[in-house]
């Protein structure tokens, strides 16, 4: 019976990785290690910092996070906003564009990943197309078929001068399903 609970969802998350980019669900190598990630603009190999996952589920397969579900009735959530100040990797530097047709701040998008036992995480990467240094704000939410399971607003670390940086967002417990990010620059625009 186990054996078949992972099998379909194995093939549920290969379904909705195949959707598009934005609805990618790459399981991490290991709980609390989500693995090496390749930032595909500058090519720099980097692990994202992690502090806090520490939502452990528990081991009780009778356990109701456990059980399998049917995620387009979910009704749970987080209310609100939650608040998070992630470490940040330079990835390096890019010339220097802002201007009339070029943002002073830009985002890649976003990829989704569940690290077993613990929490769906996003990496995107923050440009800073200026020649001053910011304070980048953005707000990220984590969806189930449209519908808010968790909202998280990020106070990045301040980017230099053309500097491009790689974060990790901590989102909500695997035990929320979650099919999809979309994150949006606040400040500075």
């Amino acid at each position: 019976m186990k054996a078949l609970r992972i099998v379909a969802i194995v093939a549920g998350l290969a379904a909705i990785g195949a959707a598009g980019t934005s609805l990618a669900q790459n399981v991490a190598a290991s709980p609390g290690y989500p693995g090496k990630i390749t930032d595909t603009r500058t090519g720099k190999v980097w692990t994202p910092s992690l502090d806090s996952l520490d939502a452990y589920q528990p081991t009780d397969p009778n356990h109701p996070v456990n059980r399998e579900f049917d995620p387009r009735s979910q009704q749970g959530g987080v209310p609100g906003m939650v608040t998070q100040r992630p470490r940040a990797e330079l990835m390096g530097t890019v010339p220097i564009t802002a201007g009339p047709s070029v943002p002073i701040m830009t985002l890649d998008a976003p990829s989704l990943q569940a690290v077993p036992g613990q929490r769906w995480i996003s990496v995107l990467y923050v440009t800073n197309n200026s020649g001053a240094t910011i304070d980048p704000i953005v707000d990220c939410h984590f969806t189930n078929h449209g519908q808010k399971v968790e909202s998280v607003r990020l106070y990045v670390p301040t980017a230099g001068p053309g500097e491009r940086l790689g974060v990790a967002v901590r989102g909500p417990r695997v035990d929320m399903f979650v099919d999809k990010v979309v994150c949006v620059p606040m400040a500075p625009t």
